[in-house]
């Protein structure tokens, strides 16, 4: 089994398609052929199922390629560890984040990287929890951006910022009339969340007023939910750093939530054996940028990050 062996069932698996597999790893397709069935015969499994359309991996083959990318993203880390912080602050940097924290971070993140690191070339893609835990598994991106405890052995996770939730309340509620809105009497007052579609929450879906991220924002816009409540009435839940971004006229809409006040923590995630320390600073210092400075962890407020 060779590293460039593994390269090539990775190109496989991303074009689907041996022909132009082979001719993005400068092959012909017969060598490529003949190099992936070496590897399976080594391995004495089919990692192709070469009779689907278009072509896919076996079950065995999908947890190979999986494994491969592991693997080739560990051995070309190697040659970094050698270089210095100013050679580290360069090259690709891939960012995944939740839709609820992208719109408040993205710009700034270009703009401060950009401008302070222009040899990094920076990607960012919005994606569900769970699928940045899986990217970042596979080493497919190089940090995410989430919003709860990750609490996996895998991962490192180095909290951001916290920040509370407020209430956006339609005029026509007769919460709106409310300085405040005590968290326990939410069920029942029309509020709208996404969570399996969009819908109005019910009891079940609060629990003592406690409040969690995912039932009102995982796969969905802070956006939808206030125009939701601006078109049909009642009440929805945005988080804080999104205030700024509600027109001038909207924000009379907007109450604190109480007893208790319901809040998050958003982290920087990255693999354990991520080495570019001077990367995860790069962001850390954007974010520290962007965010209200009473509203950062202490560790992204007063220092640099070690890895």
């Amino acid at each position: 089994m060779t590293l460039q062996q593994l390269r090539y069932i990775i190109a496989i698996d991303q074009y689907r398609h041996f022909g132009k597999a082979a001719e993005a790893c400068g092959l012909t397709q017969s060598t490529l052929s003949l190099m992936v069935k070496k590897l399976e015969e080594e391995l004495d499994s089919l990692i192709f199922d070469r009779d689907a359309h278009p072509v896919s991996p076996t079950e065995i083959g999908r947890k190979v390629i999986d494994q491969a990318r592991v693997a080739v993203y560990n051995v070309e880390q190697i040659p970094l560890i050698t270089k210095s912080e100013k050679e580290l602050l360069s090259g690709p940097l891939r960012i995944a984040l939740i839709s609820t924290v992208a719109p408040v971070l993205i710009p700034g993140l270009f703009k401060h990287i950009g401008q302070a690191y222009p040899a990094v070339s920076m990607q960012t893609e919005e994606m569900l929890t769970a699928t940045i835990k899986d990217k970042l598994r596979k080493a497919e991106v190089d940090m995410g951006i989430l919003a709860e405890p990750v609490n996996d052995a895998d991962f490192l996770e180095i909290p951001l910022y916290h920040e509370s939730f407020l209430a956006y309340v339609s005029p026509d509620n007769p919460a709106y009339s409310e300085e405040s809105i005590k968290a326990r009497s939410m069920p029942g007052r029309g509020v709208w969340i996404i969570r399996g579609g969009l819908r109005q929450m019910d009891s079940s879906d609060l629990r003592e007023g406690r409040f969690t991220y995912e039932q009102f924002f995982e796969g969905g816009r802070v956006g939808t939910l206030i125009q939701v409540v601006n078109d049909n009435g009642g009440i929805t839940i945005i988080p804080e750093t999104h205030t700024k971004m509600i027109l001038f006229s909207q924000q009379t809409c907007l109450r604190p939530i109480v007893d208790p006040v319901p809040g998050r923590t958003v982290s920087l995630v990255i693999r354990k054996d991520y080495i570019h320390e001077a990367k995860v600073n790069a962001v850390v210092d954007a974010v520290r940028q962007i965010i209200p400075g009473p509203l950062l962890e202490s560790q992204v407020r007063n220092g640099y990050v070690k890895l």
